[in-house]
């Protein structure tokens, strides 16, 4: 008997059936899903932001007494520097009007206490809207890498800037006692008109937070900005009374109301000025969310920009 092997050669196919690949195949669309605006849900974003800002609590104090202890732990002086540029400043624009170089015109309290407190006060205005750009241009890497509240680094570049008030507030002290100048009861009003003063200089730094992270060119721009905004605030002259040019920008300058009010509460007892002063204070927390809606929305973009 002769044996067959189990296995059969398979039976080729007939050419009717073989397949030939197509040489320009049809392209395929590809479909790209991107997450959904937070803007078509408002109400969802608003408890999200809440939410944030509530849980950027903890880590914005570690954050500023991070940057407050690197800050004065690597300068001799240490605190000091919180006090000393409104010294300088008020000093040297003391000693011009007694030289009669500067006509300032007349104040309600001595003229050496008077640019002491304005400067101080300028001063505090500047760090509002300086130290929010500072804060997101320092900490890029972390942006980066960490997935975190935002609102943690501007909540801590506020607690900055009235950690060095409180240092300034001394030197005000000193100056009332220097010039045995009364103490209005107003006084205790003056923190709020500060604090809308400093959420103004935040909403400002807020609004350009994003920007500064892809582009020093905002930070620098902005110093150059105050210092000539300076010379539009009654820092170191009383507002003045003409109707000129010159008495226009600083009658409509949005900062001259809340600094003088700060100033009027401390110092003098009275109020020049309270419709502008609700008015510019109406547009600050209109402005606060504004600026806080931009800001949540831009820094993912921007830290798409930097970390790519």
């Amino acid at each position: 008997m002769v044996s067959h092997s189990s296995s059969t050669p398979p039976t080729p196919e007939p050419e009717s059936r073989l397949r030939v690949p197509q040489r320009n195949p049809k392209p395929v669309a590809i479909q790209v899903y991107r997450p959904a605006s937070e803007m078509r849900q408002p109400l969802k974003l608003m408890r999200r932001m809440g939410a944030d800002l509530l849980a950027s609590r903890e880590l914005a104090w570690q954050l500023m007494k991070r940057d407050i202890s690197a800050q004065y732990r690597e300068s001799f002086l240490g605190v000091a520097w919180a006090i000393i540029p409104p010294i300088i400043a008020s000093a040297g624009f003391a000693f011009a009007a007694s030289a009669d170089v500067i006509n300032v015109g007349v104040t309600d309290i001595p003229y050496p206490a008077y640019v002491l407190l304005s400067t101080a006060l300028w001063q505090t205005f500047s760090e509002s809207v300086m130290l929010p750009m500072q804060k997101v241009g320092s900490a890029r890497m972390m942006l980066a890498k960490i997935q975190f509240p935002r609102e943690a680094l501007i909540l801590a570049a506020m607690g900055q800037v009235l950690f060095n008030f409180a240092f300034k507030l001394l030197l005000v002290t000193g100056m009332f006692l220097w010039f045995r100048l009364a103490v209005p009861p107003t006084i205790v009003l003056a923190p709020v008109a500060l604090l809308h003063m400093v959420l103004f200089g935040t909403v400002l730094g807020m609004f350009l937070a994003p920007l500064s992270a892809l582009y020093q060119d905002f930070q620098k721009g902005m110093q150059l900005l105050l210092g000539t905004w300076l010379f539009l605030t009654p820092v170191v002259f009383p507002p003045p009374s003409s109707d000129g040019l010159f008495g226009l920008l600083v009658r409509f300058n949005p900062v001259t109301p809340l600094l003088v009010t700060t100033r009027e509460l401390m110092a003098v007892g009275t109020i020049s000025d309270p419709q502008g002063f609700w008015l510019v204070s109406g547009l600050t927390f209109v402005g606060l969310l504004v600026a806080w809606l931009v800001y949540r929305l831009a820094m993912p973009y921007a830290i798409e920009r930097f970390s790519s």
